[in-house]
């Protein structure tokens, strides 16, 4: 059966206003909680209330607003800094192109963790929303080591290694965009192929004359070392320049004007913005920012006594992933269900209003955040291994134990 043929019109309408626009999401049954294992192509009218299904012609669908990312990324807590309204204008004007997207994501490990997912989780927001998105893996700036937020100079990486790094953390973006949003709807690009034949003094005289000292040191990821007993490498405060021209490269040859990152990456992204109006003399380059993934306490998200919560079943099985996100405090659940969930914001506060009454059951929020983050991580197969070895290990249990699910637990 041909896909427009079975192409919807999903749409939501808020309050006082409407958006319609098309993007690809994965269909849902609230009586299973599992997604159908096609993508169709779907146009949105979103806000906050309601749903109501329209037939459409597919990718034919009048387009008449466009959903704002940005203001979807605010009203669920994944907006830190946003440099001007430039950009959150630039989301919904129907006018111009859908923007070029991209988050840098540096090789220090053969996975990524689970602080890490916000980056991933902001550019499917963008995906969702009509707009193209790049994940730049960083095997040339993973040989340098990124300062922001470290209080020591990064362990420096054999090439093997970064090799094996890359490939690795490419993998996992690429399972996890591809299983929501198919393989068309990304690229997934490595910096080393364009650093690899830059020179020194190529780069010093083409790019290093446009960069001012007081502005490179006056970065807070800077200043901190500089201020600390340890210091800080010639290699590691070029760092900026690195990500900044990576950016510049990004916007004149792939068309990229956007860069996402954490809130530590701010003094990187801006460097990237400065170059491009110095070197191109262009406007039009924007920079956004989201939190870093912390605990109502301030501490880490992502890290338990055994290490980093990582993405790849490799290193950490499905059963263990779901498990640490089951263990969830109750004063942190709503808010990661915001930011780690596509739930829409009116089944978030449904949740949350079941939460404070008399016949509810303990921990059926963090269930629901288990088993979504799960299976946007690790699919359906994953979170049926996760769903079983719990139902294994609860008490009184029946279930039969496979080698897998023996694995899982193990």
């Amino acid at each position: 059966m041909a896909a427009n043929s079975l192409a919807r019109s999903l749409v939501v309408c808020c309050s006082q206003r409407s958006f319609l626009y098309h993007f690809p999401i994965l269909l849902h049954s609230r009586a299973t909680q599992r997604r159908h294992p096609y993508q169709w192509p779907f146009s949105l009218r979103y806000s906050s209330t309601q749903f109501v299904q329209e037939s459409t012609e597919g990718d034919a669908a009048d387009v008449r607003s466009r959903l704002n990312v940005v203001n979807i990324l605010e009203e669920r807590g994944l907006l830190e800094s946003l440099p001007s309204d430039s950009l959150r204008s630039a989301c919904s004007d129907t006018s111009l192109p859908p923007l070029r997207v991209y988050c840098g994501f540096d090789p220090t490990a053969e996975s990524l963790h689970l602080g890490n997912l916000l980056g991933i989780i902001v550019l499917s927001w963008f995906l969702r929303c009509g707009h193209k998105v790049v994940a730049l893996v960083g095997g040339a700036t993973g040989r340098v080591g990124d300062p922001s937020g470290k209080s020591l100079e990064r362990p420096e990486l054999d090439h093997l290694a970064l090799d094996r790094n890359v490939s690795g953390i490419s993998t996992i973006i690429s399972r996890i965009l591809g299983r929501s949003h198919g393989a068309k709807c990304f690229s997934i690009l490595n910096n080393y192929d364009w650093w690899k034949d830059v020179k020194l003094l190529d780069f010093l005289k083409d790019v290093g004359r446009f960069a001012r000292m007081g502005v490179m040191m006056s970065k807070e990821s800077v200043r901190k070392r500089l201020e600390s007993e340890q210091g800080m490498s010639y290699t590691e405060f070029t760092y900026q320049l690195l990500q900044g021209y990576d950016f510049l490269r990004l916007f004149r040859d792939e068309g990229v004007s956007v860069q996402i990152g954490g809130s530590d990456q701010w003094g990187n992204i801006t460097a990237g913005t400065d170059l491009i109006r110095r070197i191109l003399q262009a406007e039009g380059a924007y920079g956004l920012t989201f939190p870093l993934l912390l605990k109502s306490d301030g501490s880490k998200f992502g890290k338990s006594e055994d290490g980093a919560i990582w993405l790849s079943p490799s290193l950490l099985s499905p059963y263990q992933f779901y498990q640490y996100l089951f263990s969830v405090p109750d004063s942190d659940v709503v808010r990661f269900l915001k930011i780690l969930t596509f739930l829409s914001m009116a089944e978030i506060a449904q949740i949350e209003k079941e939460m404070q009454g008399p016949g509810y059951v303990p921990n059926t929020a963090q269930r629901r955040l288990a088993e979504e983050v799960t299976l946007f991580v690790h699919g359906e197969e994953g979170l049926e291994e996760a769903r079983k070895a719990t139902e294994a290990l609860r008490p009184g249990a029946e279930t039969k134990l496979d080698w897998k699910i023996i694995e899982a637990i193990a």
